[in-house]
């Protein structure tokens, strides 16, 4: 095996930098995989500006990159759960060069009839939208859930969990009525373009006058407060992303009333044990969901790693639908 590789590196400049790094060797606790394909996420761009600064970024210098796909190489001392050969997905800073290092409690294995391409855009979204769901929003079977922003790679993978997980209706949210049928056909009974329509009166007229149970926001900005009204009394609301900003101005008066149950995630804070215990959560329900292939990745375009600015200029543009992806260069 190479000594040395080429990885995509940040924090040199507004975009990320082709360098010649060494490759790494695991250490305890650790496990080598060779990385068949990388996605995008709004963290590395994030990342990129100087906002976003998760627990795992060490140096201002870093290799770039979330989520991965790709074949165990390697393993670190204690490791016994992962065995050499292994096709697996997983989430870890780095993931964008042709290998990369992970704690084995992060990672999680995949059917081997995904392709590289689509098994590297379901790690972050799946342990995301699982853990926002069932873990902190307390989803059961026959409940309701509205997805706000359901257009992003994630949110199409939300939609698609709450189905499969036995939900009673998926309202899912855009803001262009073009996007209206990829959301219809991954399982959304009603698509609200909030540009057109008022989030709240929409809900409401399909639940009875009654709101979802549980609702996913992946917005943010004053769109959140609209949510207050979509929910039912009792309800929970849960922020996941707040690609509209961090601010919004809520009515009181409607989260008393209504009783609201209001929640944030993020992962940027979390200890590798949480992020191990979300990874874990996968491999009862949702696992088998991919395999049947009542959950799949909805993968908006593939760039070759040398393209990697133009991919990264491609999410800038809030122009894809599903997740952007980096093939990492000969197929495994």
């Amino acid at each position: 095996m190479a000594t040395t590789m080429r990885a995509l590196l940040g924090g040199a400049g507004p975009d990320w930098e082709i360098r010649e790094v060494d490759v790494p060797t695991p250490g305890p606790g650790q496990v080598l995989v060779r990385v068949g394909a990388a996605a995008l996420n709004r963290a590395d761009l994030y990342m990129l500006q100087g906002t976003y600064n998760p627990n795992a970024k060490t140096s201002d210098l870093f290799t770039a990159g979330f989520e991965l796909a790709g074949e165990v190489t390697a393993l670190g001392e204690g490791v016994e759960n992962v065995v050499v050969g292994e096709r697996v997905i997983g989430v870890t800073l780095g993931a964008f060069a042709p290998w990369a290092l992970v704690d084995h409690r992060h990672l999680v294995a995949v059917p081997g009839t995904l392709e590289w391409t689509e098994a590297a855009a379901l790690p972050v979204g799946l342990a995301t939208e699982y853990d926002a769901l069932v873990t902190q929003a307390g989803f059961t079977a026959g409940q309701s859930v509205l997805v706000v922003g359901a257009t992003s790679g994630i949110g199409l993978l939300a939609v698609q969990l709450a189905k499969a997980l036995g939900a009673s209706q998926v309202i899912a949210t855009t803001t262009s009525d073009s996007k209206a049928d990829i959301l219809k056909s991954v399982g959304a009974d009603l698509v609200v373009d909030t540009r057109a329509e008022s989030l709240g009166e929409a809900v409401r007229a399909a639940t009875g006058d009654a709101g979802v149970d549980i609702v996913l926001d992946h917005v943010g900005g004053q769109l959140f407060a609209e949510t207050f009204q979509a929910t039912r009394v009792g309800g929970t609301i849960v922020n996941i992303g707040r690609l509209a900003g961090a601010e919004s101005t809520v009515d009181l008066d409607q989260l008393a009333f209504r009783r609201l149950r209001v929640l944030g995630t993020t992962f940027s804070v979390r200890t590798p044990e949480e992020i191990a215990d979300v990874c874990a959560a996968l491999v009862p329900e949702v696992v088998p969901a991919v395999a049947d292939g009542r959950v799949r990745a909805v993968v908006d375009r593939v760039f070759a790693f040398e393209e990697a600015k133009a991919a990264a200029d491609h999410m800038r543009s809030d122009e894809a639908v599903g997740k952007i992806v980096l093939e990492m260069g000969p197929k495994l």
